[in-house]
């Protein structure tokens, strides 16, 4: 293995980072980068197993794709993609495969609990490498920030792993709603069934498997004692240090559609209307809510009726009011998770994963569907990077995106104050404590 280098996106470097953030416009730039010297496209893997797995084989099946390169903290978690792909170089260390694939590699996949997401990405666009970075793109406001503008600077093709934005389905919606079948957009509600409670953290501590370099897991989050099925390999989503909770695991699924239809920029305001009331204590210092309802306030859009745009979020089971759908019959009711757009002349429900739908559903009769033609989100990745096309959820979108999300799990810890958010400044505006938590330093570690 190559000898071990050190933090190539020091704690100093990211707060430079995001105060150029804060002074940064909010831009949305088409990236292309230029073709491949050999006409395929080398890619490194950061995160090899769950989500991890399902990234690289989607990208691997691309005929112009090329594994040359597997990284893991956990071993054990990269057995089976290095059975797959034998010839790819093995590490546990991310620092120590950029330092020593240099050239050899043009891509990089960050498919890891979301605190690193930003360590790992930033790195990889410093060192002029294309990324694709799953969802939410980062665990803190300022974090999504830096990303964009390290990827403007770098002028390299990325993607947020929000891969359900190519599918038809979506995409349908996009186009039922910009051609005005249900006229302007009054409103918009959008909801997800999932939820990760929490009762704070465990006590003691467990040996650490032999496989997992547990130091380099934590990587920029606070240091802590491994504790066996705590947070290691799934439920980091319920803690605050590691994951974001149900609005960061679905909302830049969910909350895609309205940005792309309705050329949604960032929110103006934020407030956590609703959370349990047991959400106390312990579980408040450390874990998500199970179930939170947020009000966000857009500034208006040529889609929409009004100078503003209220959109709220629902997870954990709850769901917009039923009366606002108009459903015709007592049976009808919203699928577990989906959105919601209000309009003028009716509404148009689009499930997740399912087809848009208008509302009332005697509407659908005679409705011309749009005609598209299948896309892979992978796959466009791949062929963006070769200089074939561009991507759809580049991070000049999805930062913009991941950051309304994001400011969702800042109000939920400041939970029944209506958050001022001035985005061009990165800042809260009415609120110090809420301002602070847009960003976080990072651990330094091994």
């Amino acid at each position: 293995m190559p000898e071990t280098i050190t933090h190539p996106t020091t704690r100093r470097r990211f707060l430079q980072s995001t105060a150029a953030a804060a002074a940064a416009p909010l831009v949305v730039p088409g990236l292309r980068a230029a073709p491949s010297p050999n006409g395929k496209l080398a890619h490194a893997v950061v995160g090899c197993d769950g989500q991890g797995w399902s990234d690289l084989s989607n990208i691997a099946s691309h005929p112009d794709a090329q594994i040359v390169a597997l990284c893991d903290v956990d071993t054990a978690r990269m057995a089976k993609a290095a059975e797959r792909f034998p010839d790819a170089r093995r590490y546990q260390d991310w620092r120590e495969m950029l330092a020593a694939e240099g050239d050899r590699i043009d891509s990089v996949q960050v498919s890891v609990p979301d605190h690193m997401h930003a360590p790992i990405s930033i790195a990889a666009l410093e060192a002029g490498k294309h990324v694709y970075c799953e969802k939410p793109l980062a665990h803190e406001v300022a974090e999504a920030r830096a990303m964009r503008l390290a990827a403007e600077k770098a002028g390299v093709v990325t993607q947020m792993g929000n891969q359900i934005q190519s599918a038809i389905e979506y995409r349908s919606a996009v186009v039922l709603i910009q051609r005005g079948v249900i006229g302007k957009i009054k409103e918009v509600h959008a909801w997800s069934g999932a939820s990760f409670p929490g009762e704070g953290r465990p006590a003691g501590e467990d040996p650490v498997p032999a496989t997992l370099d547990w130091d380099k897991w934590l990587g920029s989050a606070p240091e802590r004692p491994f504790k066996a099925g705590a947070y290691h390999p799934f439920n980091w989503r319920a803690w605050q240090d590691f994951g974001t909770g149900p609005i960061g695991d679905f909302g830049c699924h969910i909350l895609d559609t309205p940005f792309k239809a309705l050329e949604l920029t960032a929110p103006t305001s934020v407030k956590a209307r609703s959370v349990p009331d047991d959400w106390t204590g312990a579980a408040a210092a450390e874990n998500w809510p199970a179930w939170a309802i947020y009000d966000y306030r857009f500034p208006g859009t040529k889609w929409t009726t009004g100078d503003t745009l209220p959109v709220t979020w629902y997870d954990g089971g709850k769901q917009p009011p039923r009366e606002i759908a108009g459903f015709e019959k007592a049976e009808r009711n919203y699928p577990g998770g989906g959105s919601l757009f209000v309009g003028e002349g009716g509404n148009l429900l689009l499930p997740h994963v399912g087809g848009p739908q208008l509302v009332p559903y005697s509407k659908n009769a005679g409705l011309e569907r749009p005609k598209l033609e299948g896309r892979s989100h992978y796959h466009s990745y791949v062929d963006a990077c070769l200089g074939r096309g561009e991507t759809t959820s580049h991070f000049g979108f999805a930062a913009p995106l991941a950051e309304a999300v994001l400011l969702g799990n800042v109000a939920n810890r400041r939970r029944g104050v209506e958050l001022n958010f001035d985005a061009a400044a990165l800042e809260v505006t009415n609120d110090a404590e809420a301002d602070r938590l847009l960003r976080r330093e990072w651990r330094e570690f091994a």
